[in-house]
């Protein structure tokens, strides 16, 4: 519970960025892999066209991987119908067990610009996007920077039908919260070692100075946080974007098996990281659950004292609360903390679960199956 404490004193010790309508310099390469998309693309594309930026100033690189459906149509519309936008529609050329890796190391061997924004094909991004960090990156100098994501606000009807929906993606949404907060924590405290993909940029040159991916590419996940320590390794800067202007918001996750799946592929790459603090952090978040979940086994069984136990999760309890309520502060998500009390009983039988599958199992995703 320290260590929560320490990561909820490094996210206060960000500031929150505001927005100075600095002169445009910075010239971005966007770049988005998708595979099987037709479903979100139009969302995201269509918030694409908003972008307020000049458009010599920024290239759109969308990366098909092999997809079944309409995805391919939908982006040659979007360039028709967008003339003004610098925008490449290319194929994902295969090298390694990482299709998203390869997609962007296949972008980048064409991208025109010095940085590299990255961000999902499920995703929608903000007006201000590119704006704000071409500020940040003015005002700090960051090789890379770290950009927040949160999930969408479904609103749903409380039938009986949609309240287990409404319930299910609360609760997605508090322990993506509680993961950006804890990210961002960490480049608070300067010990970066958890970012997102869907809101991440860096400078291309120093991406190819780190030769890529190499060393991580046979792990499925990981483009974001094995190359944010290459990036810490090298103690070149990075900084973290706490702009309300600048979140990503992405889609949750319909069915359970989905979201265990991603949070697998999550938790696949813990054990291939080279940061003794992310390694930390790791470790101490599975041991505490996992306690909480044996503990609970063996109090129900009269077999441990229950006292200890009630103490224990009364202090993660409140630690975790604290934490996710800034968090939810700054995503402008408070009314989900509702939801936070059944939640808290939950989130250790679900986080043990997942980290055991994670070290035992494979998983599949869109259409594939990886191993872990």
């Amino acid at each position: 519970m320290i260590l929560i404490a320490a990561l909820l004193i490094g996210w206060r010790k960000i500031p929150e960025f505001q927005l100075k309508k600095l002169e445009p310099k910075i010239r971005f390469s966007v770049i988005i892999p998708f595979r099987n998309e037709a479903e979100n693309l139009p969302s995201l594309l269509n918030s694409l066209s908003k972008l307020n930026y000049p458009t010599s100033k920024y290239e759109i690189l969308l990366l098909n991987d092999a997809s079944e459906d309409a995805s391919v149509q939908i982006c040659s519309d979007f360039m028709t119908f967008n003339p003004k936008i610098l925008i490449s529609l290319l194929e994902n050329k295969r090298t390694s067990n990482s299709p998203k890796k390869d997609a962007i190391s296949t972008a980048i061997k064409t991208a025109q610009f010095e940085y590299i924004i990255t961000t999902d094909a499920d995703c929608e991004a903000p007006e201000n996007w590119l704006q704000s960090f071409n500020e940040k990156i003015l005002e700090t100098g960051a090789k890379m920077v770290a950009g927040t994501v949160k999930i969408a606000d479904r609103s749903l009807n409380t039938n009986r039908e949609n309240r287990w929906l409404k319930y299910f993606q609360a609760f997605q949404e508090m322990d993506f919260m509680s993961l950006q907060a804890a990210g961002a924590g960490g480049f608070g405290l300067k010990k970066a070692f958890m970012c997102n993909g869907a809101n991440l940029c860096y400078e291309k040159a120093a991406f190819l100075k780190a030769d890529g991916f190499s060393g991580n590419d046979e792990i499925s996940s990981g483009d974001d946080v094995f190359l944010l320590q290459k990036f810490t390794e090298n103690k070149w800067p990075v900084s973290f974007l706490k702009c309300a202007e600048a979140i990503v918001i992405t889609q949750p996750q319909q069915d359970l098996n989905t979201l265990i799946s991603q949070r697998i592929r999550w938790a696949a790459k813990t054990p291939a990281y080279k940061s003794s603090f992310a390694k930390l952090v790791g470790l101490t978040v599975l041991l505490m659950n996992f306690s909480l979940v044996i503990g609970g086994l063996l109090a129900f069984f009269s077999l441990i004292a229950y006292q200890p136990l009630l103490f224990a999760f009364f202090f993660k309890f409140n630690v975790d609360f604290v934490l996710l309520y800034h968090s939810a502060e700054f995503f402008d998500r408070k009314d989900v903390l509702r939801n936070y009390f059944w939640s808290s009983f939950i989130y250790p039988v679900f986080s043990s679960y997942v980290a055991i599958l994670s070290l035992f199992s494979g998983y599949e995703w869109k259409g594939r199956t990886f191993r872990s």
